[in-house]
């Protein structure tokens, strides 16, 4: 959740940032919705505080008058607190549904305005037209689309010999990677509850791309981000205890609306990947650097498998609802002649911290401060391997992987 702080003192330049992330988020109405929700709680206190003072009077001597007064206040309270309820409502709908402000840095504008600020290496070049994963992983065996279909539905993966050495092969190179840059690792439940999502900023604004599990108050998780900021929700740490730094390998389940163009068949875009997640909880002064050393472990991971990739800047628009700046890491996949996004690596600042209760203490009785928590795809298995087998076939279908990945052991 914003600042309300901030949105009440600085109240232009913070919904203009508003503005730069969601043009079509009413921020007129929130502001509207805080100053009448104020209002009529201080009417509600003041009536209050009257009627506890008449109650302290009729007890040193009651009279008709004393009676009259506390009848009167007492229908008035009613009614202002039957108002306030209803104005609490609008308010913390619109509150929940406020996206995080963009930092000032951040580009104005949709995908079009995103900023490329780093390339690394070459586009690959062949003396053949290059396949598709889809076609690559067909005919070399890896990969049964139809099976994953048909035991489950469309745009799911079924994952066949070399392909899941592959699989466990990246994950194995991209945990050792994590916890070399200083992240520990986790291994959470799969599932989460209403209160995890809405803590992580999924709901209430995402509710249609989740899996809700009938009858019961569980998910399927979205995204590790959701399990790991709820490690430490409503939890006060110590300055000493910070940074907070994580990784995770899940899989992640996301019902995602629309059809899928012919141009993202096979492992491009599905409802269930693994994806191994970067999470840190810190001071808000070490916030912007701490997303420098993600986006840095990221592509350590990418430079060691030699792929070519580009770091954009996101504009406003295209950046999630509780980052208030993000990088995208895109790598080159030459079957699909395209960049497609493998990282994303975010600064929420105090965005989900207010949400979950993620705070410390610079000392011993203390104030307790809002942490600083970010997050970064490290990376998305599916997409890094289509990259692989599309960087790395060779004229006759088969495919040469990086000796960095055949020295994990799977391939002896």
């Amino acid at each position: 959740m914003i600042d309300l702080a901030a949105l009440r003192y600085n109240e232009d330049d913070i919904i203009a940032r508003i503005l730069k992330k969601d043009p079509q988020f009413d921020v007129q109405a929130l502001v509207a919705a805080d100053k009448a929700f104020r209002a009529i709680s201080l009417e509600v206190d003041s009536l209050r505080e009257e009627k506890n003072k008449l109650a302290d009077q009729a007890k040193t001597g009651f009279t008709d008058a004393i009676r009259q007064a506390s009848i009167e206040i007492s229908k008035t309270l009613k009614d202002k607190e039957q108002l306030l309820k209803a104005s609490e409502t609008v308010f913390k709908e619109l509150y929940a549904s406020c996206p995080n402000p963009s930092q000032a840095d951040v580009p104005a504008g949709n995908k079009e305005a995103n900023q490329v600020v780093k390339e690394f290496g070459q586009k690959p070049e062949f003396n053949f037209e290059p396949q598709s994963h889809v076609e690559l992983g067909n005919n070399l065996g890896w990969f049964d689309f139809e099976a994953a279909t048909r035991m489950t539905g469309s745009n799911f993966a079924l994952y066949k010999g070399d392909a899941v050495k592959l699989l466990y092969s990246l994950t194995h190179l991209m945990l050792k990677n994590n916890i070399k840059h200083g992240f520990h690792p986790i291994l959470p439940p799969y599932l989460v509850n209403t209160k995890s999502l809405e803590a992580a900023g999924q709901l209430p604004k995402f509710a249609d791309g989740v899996y809700k599990i009938e009858n019961e108050d569980l998910y399927l998780s979205p995204t590790s981000e959701v399990n790991l900021t709820n490690m430490y929700r409503d939890m006060i740490l110590d300055r000493g205890q910070l940074p907070v730094r994580m990784t995770s390998w899940t899989s992640c389940f996301r019902r995602e609306a629309g059809g899928y163009g012919s141009a993202e068949r096979g492992l491009i875009r599905i409802h269930e990947f693994e994806k191994l997640e970067l999470y840190s909880i810190v001071a808000p002064e070490e916030s912007a650097q701490e997303l420098d050393r993600m986006v840095a472990a990221a592509e350590n991971i990418l430079q060691m498998l030699g792929l070519h990739y580009r770091v954009s800047l996101l504009a406003g628009q295209d950046t999630s609802f509780q980052s208030v700046k993000t990088y995208d890491i895109e790598v080159w996949m030459p079957g699909q002649k395209s960049y497609y996004e493998v990282s994303s690596a975010s600064n929420c600042h105090a965005f989900q911290a207010r949400r979950g209760g993620i705070r410390y203490r610079e000392c011993k009785g203390g104030k307790t401060i809002y942490a600083h928590t970010l997050n970064a795809s490290s990376l998305a298995l599916p997409r890094l391997m289509v990259a692989l087998m599309e960087t790395y076939q060779q004229a006759d279908g088969t495919i040469v992987l990086p000796d960095v990945i055949k020295k994990q052991g799977l391939f002896e």
